[in-house]
């Protein structure tokens, strides 16, 4: 038998400047938002600054994974500390479902007894929210197709600002009509548009944790190409899932000829998984057709190392 392993070492995008900032801007910002949300007596306000803060927590939680996901691996953490961003992006997501609830409860209860807002600083505050959010998410874009850990931060600002843009309609119309029950309505828009933006991060994370196959891998896809690779008659034992918000994991058995060049084979399927996948550490063995399957414990695998850069 014959076992190769293929690692991609490719450093992942540093984004330490983007967090520092993001975080410094939407501190301040949610102290002068809740500031003038007791000010202007504005549950609309209040309740993007308490969103807001989660999203301070959200991004520090986001900071300290994708610092951890840098350890180096050692004799207990084999594959490091990958794992810690995923882990970040799941509590972040629980984090906003609680500011959520906490939203949601508050507005109903406003409902039931509105209460007069000041509308023009409502619009003011909102305005320089718009700005803050939009920036912090920008500084996150290039990130947010290959990192859920990112994508999550860079999400958040994003629907920060569109909630905002809701707030500065809410004070206008407040301003316009003096009906105090837009004020309420307003805070359950937001938080209908935060659960929305968090379920697909919540689904995703929690996938990750529990180990399953990545979101845009398909296994079945995968066994597929590697079945056709040449002198590969089955395969089996194909499993695959995130080492972290960024890299994946594969394991095989792959049924060959007894004539296959085993060492060609394997380069052939580790660069093929990494090439069509995306799939950066692979662990392929290799076994003649007519072994038995059910049991692979009766020799020791040759290890055989590929590194794509």
């Amino acid at each position: 038998m014959g076992a190769g392993h293929s690692h991609d070492h490719s450093p992942p995008a540093d984004f330490g400047g983007a967090f520092a900032i993001g975080i410094a801007l939407n501190l301040a910002f949610v102290a002068v938002e809740a500031f003038y949300g007791f000010f202007a007596d504005s549950m609309a306000l209040l309740a993007d600054a308490g969103h807001n803060l989660s999203d301070v927590l959200g991004l520090v939680l986001a900071w300290a994974g994708a610092a951890l996901v840098k350890r180096r691996p050692n004799a207990r953490f084999s594959y490091g500390l990958k794992k810690s961003s995923i882990l970040a992006a799941l509590l972040n997501a629980l984090l906003l479902l609680v500011a959520i609830g906490a939203i949601i409860a508050e507005a109903i209860r406003r409902l039931g007894s509105p209460e007069a807002t000041n509308g023009g600083i409502v619009m003011w505050v909102a305005a320089i929210g718009i700005l803050i959010n939009g920036a912090t998410a920008w500084m996150f874009a290039r990130g947010r197709h290959n990192d859920i850990n990112i994508r999550g931060a860079y999400l958040h600002m994003v629907a920060d600002a569109g909630v905002s843009v809701g707030v500065v309609a809410a004070g206008f119309l407040i301003q316009r009509t003096g009906l105090l029950w837009i004020d309420p309505v307003t805070s359950l828009i937001v938080a209908a548009i935060i659960l929305w933006g968090t379920w697909d991060l919540l689904t995703e994370s929690t996938a990750m944790t529990l180990a399953g196959v990545p979101k845009g891998i398909d296994s079945e896809q995968v066994g597929h190409a590697l079945e056709k690779l040449p002198g590969v008659s089955a395969i089996h034992h194909l499993h695959i899932w995130s080492i972290s918000t960024t890299e994946t994991a594969l394991t095989v058995h792959l049924v060959v000829d007894d004539a296959c060049d085993r060492d060609k084979l394997i380069r052939q399927a580790n660069a093929y998984v990494h090439q069509l996948f995306g799939i950066s550490h692979s662990t392929i063995q290799v076994e003649s057709a007519g072994m038995d399957h059910s049991d692979h414990c009766h020799d020791e695998p040759a290890q055989k190392h590929h590194h794509h850069h």
